[in-house]
């Protein structure tokens, strides 16, 4: 019985506002990626339970210069993911600059360099739409209130048909504030169903809201409005914002995301289903006046039956990495546009990171140089061996956890030439970090890093330089940043000064369950 259901979340990590699209029997999923680097990230399936991450569709964020520090709050949101006349469409909005676009005959790239489509502030959200009826193309987007003043409306375009530009100035199309008890509508989704145009968007707040789905007959409407999902009595908060799918067999699904705290927004996937005849998928027409029913009858499913689809072996994202030839997998991001130097290709086995020089060494929040990856939802255990090269007077690298507030573990070279073992952390408030316990001598420059990631993404440190494994300081609880679940972190650094200061070695990276 087991292996013909399967349990929400099916990624339970942060990858936050998917969105999903069908071609052939394989589907794909791309996600916001925020100021991180590369971003878009590009995920694939056989049966929508089982995901692997395949690459990115976004080397670096431009322009450059915006994103040579960490952005946490810019970049990457809520992208939409398209195939359209045999290239596969990324759509998204950088609430500073305006909508872009990206597009490539293969999921796996070449990927265009991105194209902004709509200059402008506050503009979030887009989804475009190609009506293979009538040869028309749309698109819809939200709007952010803290960049333009303006939030709780969709606002729709005609849309030139090769995606670049757009033909008119935009008509709101949805306002939230005329419809009583709705607020803050984005995350827009739009779709041809049934000779209706649809818009599939959350409302209510990321935490505490709902998935509403709008219809009309015309693109700019009126459009009538339904709640489709919502909590109900289960223990899913907010269960909104994703994309609807239909099989090769017919069957429709729809992928969203729910937010846990220091976790992020983790990837569920729900049952759908029309509440009248329908007979066409996410790309046609026809006709009819069904309304999709979500999960069961509108509330979240914890465990349900698997799609119909061929079977496919168990799978996740990639966590572990031996870091072979010094390079590292898809699964890690720099926390902003990475520059040369900073990871060196070696001969060995082994990330080598140099200790890049800065003036900001008290506080990792604001390092462009930490290689990053998802922190898992479930209790976990992260590993990692480290030696320090540096011969700089604090120089220093190590394994950290990062959101509003962090904590690290690793070496340190004093200034007698020394190398120790510190464990630090900062608060969300504080400017600068402080220890979290004693510095211990490592006279090898080498040691086995540990973090024990229990309930309530509750931190334990520890460390083993060879002589067994001990605890270090006490719990530390992993914060989200604004946006972003927290993250795990690899870095070396030293301070500002001349010369070379050298560099770190992390092999060895896992991540087991507890």
């Amino acid at each position: 019985m087991a292996d013909e259901t399967y349990e929400n979340p099916v990624l339970n990590a942060d990858w936050s506002d998917p969105d999903v699209v069908c071609v052939g029997d394989d589907f794909y999923l791309t996600a916001s990626s925020f100021g991180r680097a590369p971003g878009l990230p590009l995920l694939h399936s056989r049966n929508l339970v089982d995901w692997t991450l395949v690459g990115h569709a976004l080397e670096r964020l431009e322009p450059a210069a915006e994103f040579d520090s960490p952005r946490h709050d810019r970049g990457v949101w809520a992208p939409s993911l398209r195939h359209h006349d045999d290239r596969f469409w990324i759509f998204w909005g950088d609430p500073d600059q305006g909508v872009f676009q990206v597009n490539a005959p293969e999921i796996r790239g070449p990927w265009t360099r991105p194209h902004l489509v709509k200059e402008g502030k506050g503009l979030i959200d887009p989804c475009p739409l190609w009506d293979e009826e009538t040869g028309e193309a749309y698109l819809v987007h939200a709007w952010a209130k803290s960049r333009s003043g303006i939030k709780n409306r969709l606002t729709g375009h005609r849309m030139h048909p090769d995606g670049t530009s757009l033909l008119d100035d935009g008509k709101v199309i949805v306002d939230g504030d005329r419809i009583p008890g709705w607020f803050t509508i984005e995350g827009p989704k739009l779709y041809r169903h049934d000779g209706w145009f649809w818009i599939l968007a959350p409302a209510g707040g990321v935490e505490t809201g709902w998935q509403g789905a709008f219809r009309s007959r015309d693109f700019f409407g009126p459009y009538e409005e339904r709640i489709v999902l919502e909590q109900k009595d289960t223990d899913v908060n907010g269960p909104h914002q994703g994309g609807w799918v239909r099989t090769p067999s017919g069957e429709d699904w729809f992928l969203h995301f729910q937010q846990r705290g220091a976790y992020g927004r983790v990837v569920h996937l729900q049952p759908l289903r029309w509440d009248g005849d329908g007979a066409s998928g996410p790309g046609g027409a026809g006709s009819g006046g069904s309304w999709p029913v979500i999960g069961d009858r509108g509330a979240p499913v914890a465990v349900h039956r698997r799609p119909a689809l061929p079977p496919q072996p168990a799978a996740a994202p990639a966590t572990d990495d031996d870091f072979p030839g010094g390079r590292f997998g898809r699964q890690w991001q720099w926390t902003a546009n990475p520059q040369d130097g900073w990871a060196t290709q070696h001969s060995g086995d082994g990330l080598r990171l140099s200790c890049v020089r800065t003036a900001d060494a008290h506080d990792l929040r604001k390092l462009p140089h930490v290689l990053t990856q998802r922190l898992p939802g479930t209790p976990s255990a992260v590993e990692v061996d480290l030696e320090l090269h540096g011969e700089e007077p604090g120089a220093r690298a190590g394994l950290a956890v990062l959101g509003d507030a962090y904590a690290w573990i690793g070496l340190q070279r004093g200034t007698d030439g020394t190398v120790h073992l510190v464990h630090r952390f900062a608060e969300s408030a504080a400017e600068r970090e402080r220890d979290a316990a004693h510095p211990r001598p490592a006279p090898h420059g080498t040691v086995r890093l540990r973090i024990e990631i229990g309930a309530g993404a509750r931190c334990r440190f520890a460390y083993d330089l060879g002589d067994g494994r001990r605890r270090s300081g006490p719990v530390f609880a992993a914060t989200p940043w604004r946006w972003v679940g927290a993250l795990l972190g690899l870095f070396a650094l030293a301070p500002d000064g001349p010369g070379r200061p050298g560099a770190a070695t992390f092999t060895r990276f896992r991540i087991s369950p507890l």
